[in-house]
């Protein structure tokens, strides 16, 4: 969705290109099926800033490995959670992961065989150590997993925690498991770049620098032949740019937003070009400042809830990468089908603009010359903001302040400010309404939380929040979070989860748009066997933990 002036040349990709194909060239001419082949070559649009340092830490999110995504790749977690599909969990780097009743302990059993890349066998202290190490340093503790004890059991490692931790399942599973032997002598875990990069990965790092990054297979990997002899990571500074390099090929794998993707990407090459938006349990909703008028009032919320056209924002703003969001309780639907409340199964949001205006008068609001004036006697006036060459996003609100205008006569203004102002606003405060997306996960909890925990304005330093960024606070939504991620049985959840969705409907602390698809682009002329629509046993972005799985599931194309 970043949209940033765009600084990878075709040089470049040419050179980098160029030692791709000498990297292995022998296993193209061989054509063995036993054998690691051919190359492909990975994306992102998120400027060339990124290439400046090698940052091989999977703790630190926004260095090169994490965010072009090659760090899924050397290091590798216990389990991956599957977020379509079936939502089931394929252990990993263990063979099995046990959870007790209440997800309060969970029992690994390592499995055997592996190596890490510089030769030395990958074992249970590695797990303990890596979880230590999260325990002991509050700044790689990003998911809040609260661990209590790590500690060996015979041949298994026991992992116990403060909280229950159903609700966060995936965090604590697919934590990147990092070499004893290597980080024991590391001084600041959470700031060190971690040149010579060690994992357990099907892939060691080739090369880096300001062109690319390129790895190449392992001939030892403990899950067998590596699919693809050789990746290339290369950073485009605009979705322009990276979309002109898929449609030509150039690129092979990537995750972007494309505008009208069917014409400007699958047909470039139908019967190869794949665009596929994995339907996550995540909405995107206008985030609203309860803190501000005019957002706090419910019944001004209640009213913009009313009259904004969802399916306008699924076709012109999505360009229908994920179905519509139609359900009142802003949870996605198919995927989260059985977790809607029995009362609001049947409920469609529907645009509803003499409802909207009678909510607003019997809250005391009036009319005059067409605008909006509120009980105080001022003017209704409000900015959405989102960055500037977010273009999915920015087209989002522009079709939200329109419809909110010409029904309720609102003065809805649009700010696209750069994306460090943006993200520094949110947390601070320092906005009226703004689109942004939720967190996801294998139930709606995720959801809720990211917009009704009034937890994270208690816990929030000097003012800035890093979640409900909207500061909606109400004690009953944030005692039924808790209620719900510590209970010990599906009963007392779905007890829990009934009455969060009729806080959302009713309160409405934010306004749900649309759905927010995992989108992913691929092609089939080098390799098959990706994930898709039809065959859902991961989703198709690069930059997640299943990248791993989705390599080593890929099989030579057919000549």
């Amino acid at each position: 969705m970043r949209l940033r002036k765009h600084l990878i040349t075709v040089t470049a990709i040419a050179a980098l290109s160029a030692v791709a194909l000498t990297g292995c060239s022998s296993d193209n001419k061989s054509g063995s099926s036993t054998a690691s082949s051919g190359s492909l070559t990975v994306a992102k649009p998120d400027g060339a800033a990124i290439l400046a340092t090698q940052i091989n830490n999977p703790f630190i999110t926004t260095g090169s490995g994490m965010s072009l995504g090659y760090d899924r790749m050397i290091y590798e977690p216990l389990a991956i959670v599957n977020p379509v599909g079936k939502n089931e969990t394929t252990p990993w780097l263990a063979s099995k992961v046990q959870w007790n009743s209440d997800y309060t302990q969970l029992t690994v059993t390592p499995r055997k065989g592996v190596k890490w890349s510089d030769g030395k066998p990958f074992t249970a202290d590695d797990i303990v150590f890596t979880y230590n190490l999260i325990k002991n340093t509050p700044a790689l503790d990003l998911a809040g997993l609260k661990l209590t004890e790590v500690k060996k059991d015979g041949d298994n490692v026991v992992l116990n925690f403060s909280e229950s931790k159903f609700v966060k399942q995936g965090d604590v599973l697919q934590v990147a498991i990092v070499p004893e032997h290597q980080w024991k002598t590391i001084a600041d875990p959470s700031k060190d770049a971690v040149k010579e990069a060690v994992g357990t990965g099907p892939y060691t790092i080739k090369s880096f620098s300001s062109q690319g990054v390129v790895l190449k297979a392992r001939t030892d990997y403990w899950g067998g032949t590596v699919p693809v002899a050789q990746l290339n990571y290369l950073e485009y500074n605009d979705n322009t740019g990276l979309l002109r390099a898929l449609q030509s090929g150039e690129t092979d794998w990537a995750q972007i937003f494309i505008t009208d993707y069917q014409k400007n990407y699958v047909d470039k090459d139908p019967k190869h070009n794949v665009f596929w938006g994995a339907n996550v349990l995540s909405p995107d909703m206008i985030v609203v400042n309860t803190t501000k008028a005019p957002f706090n009032n419910v019944a001004f919320r209640k009213a913009v809830n009313m009259v904004i056209d969802r399916k306008a924002h699924a076709e012109k703003a999505r360009s229908n990468a994920g179905p519509e969001l139609k359900n009142v309780t802003g949870i996605p639907q198919p995927t989260g089908d059985q977790y809607i409340a029995s009362e609001y199964k049947d409920q469609e949001f529907k645009i509803d603009v003499d409802g909207a205006k009678k909510v607003l008068s019997d809250a005391g609001y009036t009319w005059k010359d067409g605008a909006l004036i509120d009980p105080s006697g001022n003017p209704v006036s409000f900015t959405l903001q989102d960055p500037q060459g977010w273009n999915d996003y920015v087209t989002g609100i522009q079709l939200a302040a329109t419809q909110i205008k010409s029904t309720l006569g609102a003065d809805a203004k649009v700010a696209t400010p750069d994306a460090d102002t943006w993200f520094a606003n949110m947390a601070s405060g320092d906005f009226e309404a703004a689109l942004h997306w939720t967190g996801s996960g294998s139930n709606p909890w995720h959801i809720y939380d990211d917009v009704m925990n009034s937890s994270y304005i208690d816990q929030a330093a000097d003012g800035k929040v890093s979640d409900n960024f909207g500061r909606y606070s109400n004690p009953e939504a944030t005692a039924l979070l808790k209620e719900y991620a510590q209970a010990s049985d599906d009963s007392a959840r779905t007890a829990a989860l009934n009455k969060l969705q009729k806080i959302f409907v009713d309160d409405v602390p934010a306004i749900a748009i649309g759905t927010h698809p995992q989108l992913a682009e691929y092609n089939t002329r080098k390799f098959v066997g990706w994930p898709s629509e039809s065959d859902q046993y991961a989703t198709a972005d690069p930059t997640q933990p299943s990248a791993v799985q989705v390599l080593m599931k890929l099989k030579p194309a057919s000549k």
